[in-house]
């Protein structure tokens, strides 16, 4: 399809530590794959990135690198566990980082890096809160620029309380998990195949200078 796909696993474990978040990531590449649409995944702990909210903080800072490959993709999907029934401080980070793209925009348009692009969530975890990681993550990642089509989230979610996790506990049988994620992976070739030969013409500078006039002429 001519397509690529970019995978953030945005798991608290460094390289070699199994990651179950990983685990079902490699479930959607191979289905990606079987679709004729490339897949890479980064582990984001595996990058020295700094706190901040530019697209670069300086010497030293890695997230530059994963921006690129970010901006380079027709597919974004984060990948997170949860963590006190939120998504994993890597993942919170890094839309941390990604604000920065904001200051980043196109200049005839005005359009933002991730325009263009759709995206997807991943989510792995034994206790509540798949629907609050993927509500806040989705959002999030519309707010940048990004298109989310229907049903591009995929979770599994063990029992309450610590225990076996997606890996352990069998999550690659789980029905509802296998549907959720072909549903995800169809969807988003899709829309990518979609934006890809059709390219959002909004022009936000024009939309933004519009909004200007008619902001200040409210006021006396």
């Amino acid at each position: 399809m001519g397509l690529k796909a970019l995978f953030l696993n945005c798991t608290l474990k460094r390289s070699p530590e199994i990651s179950n978040t990983r685990a079902l990531i490699d479930k959607a590449v191979r289905l990606f794959g079987e679709i004729g649409v490339e897949s890479e995944v980064v582990r984001v702990t595996d990058y020295n990135v700094m706190f901040g909210v530019s697209s670069d903080e300086g010497e030293g800072d890695e997230w530059p690198q994963i921006l690129e490959k970010i901006k380079a993709c027709d597919i974004l999907v984060i990948g997170s566990p949860i963590w006190f029934g939120v998504r994993s401080s890597v993942a919170q980070m890094v839309f941390e980082r990604l604000d920065g793209t904001y200051e980043e925009s196109d200049s005839d348009t005005g359009q933002f890096p991730l325009y263009g692009k759709v995206a997807g969530a991943i989510i792995t975890g034994n206790e509540d809160g798949a629907h609050d990681v993927a509500a806040n993550t989705l959002f999030n990642l519309t707010h940048l620029g990004c298109t989310i089509p229907p049903n591009v989230d995929s979770y599994w979610v063990g029992p309450a309380g610590p225990g076996p996790s997606y890996i352990e506990a069998g999550g690659e049988k789980h029905l509802y998990t296998n549907k959720t994620v072909r549903y995800m992976v169809h969807n988003l070739a899709f829309f990518a195949k979609l934006l890809k030969d059709n390219p959002i013409p909004t022009n936000l500078k024009e939309l933004y200078a519009d909004a200007v006039k008619e902001s200040e002429s409210s006021f006396p």
